[in-house]
């Protein structure tokens, strides 16, 4: 019996839910990423206007917890007119989210690297724009990447909120399948297994991409 419902049924269920979770986070992560490389530099070296927009934006979804952005996204905009899909509702969630977090990261990335580069790229020619994207931005970006790293594996984890604007996932399939069985024990300790098995995964990839962007003395006193 207990092997059973490991194979028949636990198993299937999380495998179910760990391909919607997928779904989750690989939108979330790559969109997240290029929107705070973009709301970072706007905050670093764009109009003032742009930063404060930025700067509030950044304050908003770092300082409001994730459900309730959640819940205002799935529950709230329909008061608005606005109806979005539970799957569609959870990614710009964690797009809107994960990005003001790597925008912070971003930030201190470019600050600091030395004002110096960016007047000698004007001195040779560049405009600010082609400075930023050829010079200063893939200097900051190495530096950022442990941060912005560390915040795609909390994504990894944040995905497991999805389920509460009734987007099945891995933690969604889970609960439903603990509740119908009332094997909590078992159901969530496997669970617990899938998201470090993920994590760790993430940890590994995201190292072995520090250290091939690695260059020598970069960075170093």
């Amino acid at each position: 019996m207990e092997w059973d419902f490991f194979v028949k049924e636990l198993v299937p269920a999380l495998n179910r839910g760990l391909w919607n979770t997928f779904l989750l986070i690989v939108p979330s992560a790559s969109i997240g990423l290029c929107v705070g490389v973009l709301v970072g530099t706007v905050r670093t070296f764009g109009h003032p206007v742009l930063q404060k927009i930025g700067d509030g934006y950044a304050a908003l979804f770092r300082g409001t917890p994730l459900v309730i952005q959640l819940f205002v996204l799935y529950f709230g905009l329909p008061n608005l007119g606005i109806y979005l899909e539970p799957y569609v509702a959870a990614v710009l969630g964690f797009i809107l989210c994960t990005g003001a977090y790597q925008s912070e990261y971003v930030r201190g990335a470019l600050l600091s690297i030395r004002k110096g580069q960016l007047l000698a790229t004007q001195a040779l020619g560049f405009s600010t724009l082609q400075a930023l994207v050829w010079i200063i931005v893939p200097q900051a970006l190495r530096r950022a990447l442990p941060g912005c790293g560390n915040e795609i594996i909390y994504l990894i984890k944040y995905s497991s909120l999805a389920y509460i604007i009734t987007f099945i996932e891995l933690t969604g399939e889970g609960k439903i399948l603990a509740t119908r069985y009332f094997r909590f024990t078992e159901v969530f300790l496997a669970i617990g297994l899938y998201y470090l098995v993920m994590v760790t995964a993430a940890d590994f990839g995201l190292k072995k991409l520090e250290k091939k962007l690695y260059i020598p003395g970069f960075g170093k006193g």
